[in-house]
């Protein structure tokens, strides 16, 4: 399992535009075998800040299974409004945590 961040600086007035569109795209990861849990959170003490917190299966299980699925488009065409707001999106490999 890999863990992807992907780090977003999203204006206020766009905030609820940010979270409907990853409710809209949500689907599609629910709908993924290689997706194996997500989270979207917002900065507390900085508000414009987000964080999409993605497990997938594997580094290939993203890259060549969920990017190259037919699904992979709607997922794009919800996010994509946001790309330009992206600080950071790399995948991380857990060490140890904690449930």
């Amino acid at each position: 399992m890999v863990i992807e961040y992907i780090r977003y600086t999203v204006p206020a007035d766009r905030a609820d535009e940010f979270e409907q569109a990853y409710k809209t795209a949500s689907s599609v990861l629910d709908g993924d075998p290689h997706c194996l849990a997500y989270e979207i959170a917002r900065g507390v003490e900085e508000p414009e800040h987000y964080t999409a917190r993605i497990e997938w299966d594997s580094v290939e299980g993203h890259e060549q299974g969920f990017r190259r699925s037919r699904r992979f488009g709607e997922f794009f065409a919800a996010v994509k409004p946001f790309f330009s707001g992206i600080d950071e999106m790399k995948h991380y490999d857990v060490r140890f945590g904690s449930r």
